[in-house]
């Protein structure tokens, strides 16, 4: 097959989804397919250095204005396409004709702009945006979301039948595996992260739904009965109001922030951490709770869909927003810790890249054939 990808604006810096593209773009490569990534040129998102609030509209024209001229050209080369972020399905008025599949991984921006969130609002041009993103969703051939959790939202909030909506899971982006003591101490001390020491560990971004705050909440709660703890915080910057907690609570040199390191740094801390603390409000999927479970890292994570679908049987389960409850399960399980490893590696292996390439392929097959019943019954 001959497959097009949409990509997501560069600036926008959704490493996530950035990641989840070129996982496409690989494995489908490597089974035979021709993959081609198109995605809007940052031409006047780089013109100047203007204040984000002007750089934001000015990336608007490089994706509303330019980029559909971009796209209608490639269209004619491609079997599929596949709008690899919900967030782009504001193209799909472009593809009416072509078979297509989007990816759904959540709807958090269209269900806080129906005011769905009480803490977040979205402001009036991103309601403007998110009602784009819907009406393109609505139109949509076939929609893969990545968890039940998110297939239950589409369902709910869009006009699509439950035939052209399906869950694929998404598959682990790295070939993350335990490492040898030897290996991730070198690595743990390159990063400062004291030698044998015991931590507990947090990868995420800083989106509101990730409770960042929540963590360092419940970490304080930790040291208070665990003084040994560090907390390591991997992902990206730390807000002013998480640096401002950690110096009220005067736990600054018990927490470690590394910003955006590389895959294998991060599988040395997986494997050396004493557990993965995730207590995020929502998710779309979850991506580090099998991380984790790859390098034998046992998991804290919310009650809730999906992290709970994901974790499974493997992962020892919190409410997110009681810090004080959550410090006492951590205390309380960390003796029994080690035996959630070999659960956790068995669910893990539920999730391989080459499973979820395998059930895109399939999708495209049947937007295909759809498409192809369609212009049979037209003629």
């Amino acid at each position: 097959m001959k497959i097009l990808l949409i990509g997501n604006y560069q600036l926008d810096a959704i490493q996530s989804m950035d990641i989840f593209a070129s996982m496409l773009e690989n494995y489908l490569t490597q089974l035979g397919h021709q993959v081609r990534i198109i995605r809007p040129n940052p031409w006047f998102g780089k013109l100047l250095s203007s204040p984000d609030s002007l750089r934001k509209w000015l990336g608007y024209i490089d994706k509303f204005v330019l980029f559909p001229a971009q796209l209608r050209q490639a269209l004619s080369w491609a079997d599929i396409v596949h709008i690899c972020d919900q967030g782009n399905a504001v193209y799909v008025k472009y593809l009416e004709n072509i078979p297509h599949v989007i990816t759904c991984h959540d709807l958090f921006p269209i269900r806080s702009g129906l005011g769905e969130f009480p803490e977040y609002r979205t402001g009036w041009s991103g309601k403007q945006f998110q009602q784009m993103v819907m009406r393109g969703l609505n139109k949509g051939h076939k929609v893969a979301c990545v968890s039940e959790q998110t297939k239950s939202d589409v369902l709910r909030l869009s006009f699509l039948s439950e035939s052209a909506v399906s869950v694929i899971p998404m598959g682990l982006n790295y070939p993350y595996t335990p490492m040898t003591a030897t290996e991730s101490q070198a690595r743990l001390e390159a990063l400062e992260i004291p030698q044998n020491c015991e931590f507990v560990l947090h990868v995420g971004a800083n989106h509101w739904y990730k409770n960042r705050l929540g963590v360092l909440s419940i970490f304080y709660q930790l040291i208070l009965n665990q003084p040994e703890f560090y907390l390591v915080m991997v992902g990206k910057p730390m807000t002013d109001k998480m640096h401002h907690f950690i110096k009220m609570h005067n736990i600054t040199q018990k927490v470690i922030e590394l910003v955006e390191i590389d895959n294998e740094n991060l599988r040395a801390i997986y494997s050396s951490a004493t557990a993965l603390v995730f207590p995020s409000l929502y998710e779309g999927f979850g991506w580090p709770i099998i991380e984790a479970q790859a390098c034998g890292c046992p998991v804290f994570t919310s009650n809730r869909s999906p992290m709970n679908d994901v974790g499974g049987e493997a992962a020892i389960y919190i409410e997110p927003d009681k810090p004080k409850e959550t410090a006492e399960d951590i205390i309380r399980n960390l003796p029994t810790l080690k035996m959630l490893k070999s659960k956790g590696f068995v669910n893990s292996q539920k999730f391989s890249p080459e499973k979820m390439i395998s059930e895109y392929i399939k999708l495209y097959h049947q937007a295909i054939d759809d498409k192809y019943d369609r212009k049979v019954k037209t003629v």
